[in-house]
């Protein structure tokens, strides 16, 4: 159920407010190009600067647009572990169809803390819970047998989006968890490795921009056709880390304001990018054929 190009939706504002109907309008986009789960309210939904009410408000209308079309996967991580199952509760009353957590940022838990933690969210929300692991985020780095420990002892803990840039640590998550255990890739540059190794697809940054793209290079590694998924990644690939030159979301967000698929709008202490990077990002996407060259 939770496989293939699932997109890390940002959240598009206006004036400084949630732009309801541009949420629902990129729902249905999705719904259009081939994407297999929406998750709102990750890191590229900002979810750090939205409040409770704004938070709980995206995940219903997420849910609401997508009337069981397609899954959706809330964003309900939290360094509150209270405010985390209460968050993991709004989502499945709301619909959603699984829960994305995050460990626990700045706190700086240890191994028992974030087994404790998510320990508790399971025991109290019967929901599919896929982890979240990102130690560039966090500062804590959660290891494959602390993932395979939560893994084994609660069902409805069903994989790890994993974010550690550490191929290794995937492949001993893959190793040490259950078997159908979902190991998903966190980052644009790692899907093709990580499908390598028993990965089942990625939670995608820039798939907000180019959803059937990432969704063909998926879709043609299952075949088995590996020459063409290399085809398609290897084009990629320039794009996929022009979304990285600021720290996400700003770079996707500007490139989706270029293409005017919303309005500009980030939440400080995010702002605009520089304009040396934002000429390299336009460059990216020229190349990448998402812009018309002008004629000489």
């Amino acid at each position: 159920m939770f496989k293939g190009s699932m997109v890390a939706i940002v959240t598009p504002f206006n004036n400084g407010r949630l732009d309801e109907e541009k949420l629902k309008e990129l729902v249905e986009f999705h719904l259009k190009n081939k994407t297999s789960a929406i998750v709102p309210c990750g890191t590229t939904g900002e979810s750090a600067t939205l409040s409770l009410a704004e938070h709980e408000r995206v995940i219903e209308l997420v849910v609401e647009t997508a009337k069981h079309r397609i899954p959706v996967i809330a964003g309900t991580g939290s360094n509150n572990t209270a405010e985390a199952i209460r968050l993991t509760k709004h989502a499945k009353e709301a619909g959603a169809d699984a829960a994305l957590l995050i460990t626990p940022y700045y706190n700086k838990p240890t191994q028992k803390g974030l087994y404790l933690h998510f320990k508790l969210i399971a025991e109290n929300v019967d929901i599919p819970i896929i982890l979240y692991n990102i130690a560039g985020r966090t500062a804590v780095n959660m290891l494959p047998e602390t993932i395979a420990q939560l893994a084994h002892e609660f069902k409805n803990i069903v994989g790890v989006k994993e974010a550690s840039g550490n191929l290794e640590q995937m492949a001993c998550v893959k190793m040490l968890g259950p078997k159908d255990f979902l190991l998903i890739s966190g980052d644009d540059t790692l899907t093709l490795p990580l499908l390598s190794i028993g990965g089942v697809g990625v939670i995608s940054v820039v798939a907000n921009i180019i959803p059937q793209d990432v969704a063909n290079m998926v879709e043609e590694f299952e075949k088995g056709n590996l020459k063409k998924a290399r085809e398609i990644y290897y084009k990629m690939l320039p794009l996929v880390r022009a979304m990285f030159l600021e720290t996400n979301p700003i770079c996707v967000k500007t490139a989706m304001e270029i293409l005017g698929m919303c309005e500009p709008g980030l939440r400080l202490p995010l702002c605009p990018m520089d304009k040396e990077n934002f000429n390299k990002l336009k460059l990216a996407m020229k190349d990448y054929g998402l812009l018309r060259k002008k004629k000489k």
